[in-house]
């Protein structure tokens, strides 16, 4: 597994752990996606425009997408704040 970076927060691109980096950049657009999906999903369940079944659908396939990003994560030994890269004057992305 890799170790905490002090300079968390930024993408890693050293030549040397490219993929890595790449796996860091890959994720962290999914997972600011799932985050939106989520979101959305949310506002038409509160919305009340889906049917029972399709809330539940959507419910287990959105635990389903958390828990595939979780092993990623662990598979690329990133965490949470890995995934929130810093972008300078606008802040954190996630």
């Amino acid at each position: 597994m890799q170790q905490h970076n002090p300079t968390s927060g930024r993408i890693n691109v050293d030549p040397d752990n490219a993929e890595q980096g790449l796996a860091q950049l890959v994720l962290t657009v999914v997972e600011l996606l799932r985050q939106i999906v989520e979101r959305h999903a949310m506002r038409r369940v509160e919305g009340g425009t889906l049917t029972d079944e399709q809330v539940e659908n959507l419910g287990v396939a959105l635990m389903n997408l958390e828990e595939k990003m979780e092993e990623l994560k662990d598979v690329f030994g990133l965490d949470a704040e890995d995934l929130n890269i810093d972008l300078g004057p606008l802040g954190n992305l996630l």
